[in-house]
């Protein structure tokens, strides 16, 4: 069973809780014990109905203002696949935490509020998807009840976004009629939108195919764990245990190491303590090699076929999302999957409007939930591809060293 992470985003009260709530309560992967504090949070509602949007925000101050803060994240199945979902906030001064939550998403879910159509964060939320090249977009027009399930205005939407889809280059974009509120289209098809002929969400959700997302062609491989037994049984053993981010390797696979650029070949390949001959993305594995190499934890094993750029000045994308402002100058811990070196921000070129994608003048300093393209050096090489070619191996997020707190996360161009 196929695991698909996905987040939910639009404008402030357009209803992503009450739509991640209907999931779970209609595709019933709701505890008893779960369902009864929620009728008990909500037994003074005058209409006597379960708020469902209290299954994901569950900060205090979440359930006092009625919005989303921090990213909820839930887990769910059904018969055919496995959910992790992020409920992002819709505040823009939450910036930070929706790139967070979609940082890792195969698909975001745009809610829409069918009474006010396109708006500013729509956009906003649309752009963050484009600069972290999610593939799949679902927008999905709730509150459908409140405009008497009105197929003019669904469609009046559909092609209003379809402009911004075309600006950002968004190709891949499925528009679902819903109402969270009441679950119409969403775990069950609509009698009040006999119009629509697509599929509910949940349908949608469990059918979409996310193989092709994978890329198979570039093999990338980091070491997370050097495993020496040291026992008599095993005295010579030497596996280097990690996750393929990418691509497919074979025993006797010729490969270097990187970044020291030392040539060797697979002699053994392991999954879950069995050998195989070939491993591929996103197996977790034990890669065995014919030679001797002092290899660390966040060394990179890669084919010789399209190896992955080594350097240790870098152009990036950054979206600040510490406190402090940031400054050129500052020093702090780059994290690129296993590997971790001191890092420097060099310079910083420009600011990125999210909700234009115009580039604008940096003051200082950079300020919380700011996106500026900036250059880091870093202590030690590392070998990295860029953000749009292979987005798990082209990004990092840099840590204050002094809070051990991440501020930034990273794109490399």
């Amino acid at each position: 069973m196929d695991l698909l992470r996905f987040i939910t985003a639009g404008s402030v009260d357009d209803g992503k809780s009450t739509l991640i709530g209907r999931l779970l309560y209609d595709s019933k992967n709701i505890l008893i014990d779960q369902l009864e504090a929620l009728e008990r949070s909500t037994k003074n509602r005058t209409d006597g109905s379960v708020d469902l949007a209290l299954l994901t925000d569950g900060l205090r101050a979440e359930r006092e203002q009625g919005i989303t803060i921090d990213i909820a994240y839930r887990y769910f199945s059904t018969p055919k696949r496995k959910f992790i979902i992020a409920d992002a906030p819709g505040h823009v001064q939450y910036t930070r935490n929706m790139i967070t939550g979609a940082s890792n998403a195969n698909l975001i879910i745009i809610l829409i509020d069918a009474r006010q159509g396109v708006v500013e964060q729509t956009r906003r939320h649309s752009i963050i998807a484009s600069l972290l090249k999610i593939r799949h977009i679902v927008v999905a027009i709730n509150k459908m009840d409140l405009v008497e399930y009105s197929q003019d205005i669904f469609n009046n939407i559909a092609i209003e976004y379809s402009e911004v889809a075309k600006q950002l280059d968004l190709k891949d974009v499925t528009y679902v009629p819903i109402s969270a509120l009441n679950g119409d289209n969403i775990v069950e098809r609509s009698e009040n939108m006999n119009w629509y002929e697509g599929k509910p969400l949940l349908e949608f959700l469990e059918d979409i195919r996310i193989d092709d997302d994978i890329n198979l062609t570039d093999a990338r491989f980091q070491v997370q764990y050097v495993i020496r037994p040291q026992t008599e049984e095993l005295h010579d053993y030497r596996g280097y245990a990690g996750k393929v981010i990418s691509g497919i390797y074979k025993k006797g696979d010729k490969v270097k190491i990187l970044p020291q650029n030392i040539d060797t070949t697979i002699s053994k390949l392991e999954v879950g303590g069995t050998e195989r001959d070939d491993v591929f993305a996103p197996q977790a594995v034990v890669i065995q090699l014919s030679d001797d190499i002092d290899i660390s934890r966040g060394d990179s094993i890669v084919k010789m076929e399209n190896p992955p750029q080594i350097t240790n000045e870098l152009e990036v994308l950054l979206c600040w999302m510490g406190d402090k402002p940031l400054q050129p100058g500052n020093r702090y811990l780059l994290q690129h999957n296993s590997r971790l070196v001191r890092a420097v921000v060099r310079n910083i070129e420009y600011k990125l409007d999210v909700n234009t994608l115009q580039q604008r003048p940096v003051d200082e300093s950079v300020k919380l939930n700011e996106v500026v393209k900036a250059t880091i050096k870093t202590a030690a090489s590392l070998a990295y591809d860029s953000y749009e070619k292979l987005n798990e191996n082209g990004s990092a997020v840099l840590i204050d060293e002094t809070s051990n707190s991440t501020v930034a996360a990273v794109m490399f161009q």
